[in-house]
């Protein structure tokens, strides 16, 4: 198996009066390292572009354009789906963070920050976006599951439709309808 690739940055060798940019792009073999990691049957093409950028003396702020090819099978008829997934990546990375130990937490709306590292892992936050847009079920186009209904010989099978709760209503409420016709 090839090694995983990573690419460490240690922010406080950064200069902290410019920007610092960086290009992520790993070749064939990190490639399929990540694609096995994040259990995708192939990774096509994947790059991340963007600045580190020195917020004060001690803070920094990660903005990055993720684009990544992914092909997946499909999981109606396992054929190859491809995906293309474009992403914005914003971090801020602050010395003053605070971890909230209390046993009850409100969600914050900012989930964007967090605690200064002391190295930061460029390929780490890159293989974290990917993850979170791949498509969990991937779907070729015009794929359909069709439907299976099951019973046993001799009985009639039930459908969805006969499992809704108010279904004999509706029946009981056409034949209530159409007898005051009939009456009238």
């Amino acid at each position: 198996m090839t090694d995983f690739p990573s690419h460490i940055v240690r922010l406080a060798d950064l200069p902290n009066r410019k920007r610092t940019h960086f290009t992520i792009e790993p070749d064939a073999a990190g490639r399929a390292a990540i694609a096995q990691t994040l259990g995708v049957p192939t990774l096509r093409k994947l790059r991340m572009d963007g600045d580190l950028i020195p917020l004060g003396k001690r803070d920094w702020r990660l903005e990055a354009k993720l684009g990544a090819t992914v092909i997946q099978d499909c999981v109606v008829t396992l054929d190859p789906v491809t995906t293309r997934i474009d992403e914005n990546i914003a971090r801020t990375y602050t010395s003053n963070y605070e971890d909230p130990d209390a046993s009850e937490v409100e969600m914050i709306d900012d989930d964007t920050t967090d605690p200064l590292p002391e190295t930061l892992d460029l390929v780490a936050v890159a293989l974290e976006a990917l993850d979170l847009s791949i498509p969990a079920y991937p779907r070729k186009d015009g794929a359909e599951t069709g439907t299976a209904v099951f019973t046993e010989p001799g009985k009639a099978a039930m459908t969805d439709e006969d499992a809704r709760p108010f279904a004999g209503l509706g029946a009981l409420r056409d034949s209530l309808e159409k007898k005051a016709e009939d009456d009238s």
